[in-house]
């Protein structure tokens, strides 16, 4: 996947916020000659994702740098698998390589979270989006690595699309109320109603919205929501979605169903970085 400009400045923030004024540690106990191998490796089973990041962080400090993949992004690794071999000056490597592990680390283990919903849901209809609930100045990344785990992005921002939810209809005081606010200020955007019950749900219908979000209902609320729904909008059930209960909303016939923790509580995939061989030349 294109590495944007945004995800440059990402990682460039990174690489200040950790370098700061300099690695006092490396710098002041590896020579500026030396040169390493090294290895990325899976400590853990899992969907790897942020190869292309991790390459730019290393490249970031020494473009000389070599950074060969051994695997690919989206694709599940057993636990101590070799992901990437590096080899290139030891202060760019040793100084960079938290940076790298951390955005590595974060992105997989979100990719492996989406993975197991994907593959929770498979051969239904339905779709596993993720939400705005990122870490905040990463959601680029967190983003693509949903996609590389086989989900797929919902808005990005408050931008894209209209998603009216409950505060904005107490708000306006009804969902119609609503609705007509944002056809008429937003006429070529998808506009998307969150219904908290069937009632709500009738209610986001005869407002003519695209899509309507089913927020915690019960599975037979869902069922009867698609009977009412009669394929007019799109329909996605939203809240504290469980791997465990994913696919019975799936076969309740839903468009969408949208999974918070995919981004907000992802378990790291665990990685280390392992240096197998020094030497003290400048040519690597």
């Amino acid at each position: 996947m294109a590495i944007t400009p945004e995800i440059l400045a990402i990682v460039e923030r990174a690489l200040a916020e950790d370098i700061g004024t300099g690695d006092v540690t490396t710098d002041s106990i590896v020579p500026p000659e030396t040169h390493v191998a090294a290895q990325i490796v899976a400590k853990t089973s899992g969907v790897i994702a942020g190869l292309e990041i991790a390459r730019h962080t290393f490249e970031r400090l020494d473009p000389a740098v070599t950074f060969a993949c051994t695997t690919q992004d989206g694709v599940s690794v057993p636990a101590g698998q070799t992901v990437a071999e590096i080899r290139g000056i030891a202060r760019a490597i040793l100084t960079a390589e938290r940076t790298a592990l951390n955005f590595m680390g974060r992105m997989s283990g979100i990719a492996t979270r989406a993975r197991q919903f994907v593959d929770a849901v498979a051969g239904t209809s339905a779709q596993i989006l993720d939400t705005r609930k990122t870490a905040p100045n990463l959601r680029a990344l967190d983003k693509m690595a949903v996609r590389l785990g086989g989900a797929h992005n919902h808005r990005f921002g408050l931008f894209d699309m209209v998603l009216i939810k409950d505060n904005h209809i107490d708000c306006a005081g009804s969902i119609q109320e609503a609705v007509a606010r944002a056809q008429s200020e937003n006429p070529d955007m998808t506009i998307e109603v969150e219904a908290r019950t069937l009632q709500e749900m009738r209610d986001a219908l005869k407002a003519g919205v695209d899509w309507i979000m089913l927020d915690n209902m019960s599975l037979d609320d869902l069922k009867q929501a698609v009977i009412l729904n009669r394929g007019r909008a799109k329909l996605e059930a939203s809240g504290n979605v469980a791997l465990e209960r994913v696919r019975q909303i799936a076969e309740t016939g839903v468009n969408y169903i949208s999974v918070g923790a995919l981004t907000h509580s992802v378990q790291a995939l665990d990685l280390t970085l392992l240096i197998n061989r020094t030497r003290d030349e400048r040519s690597p």
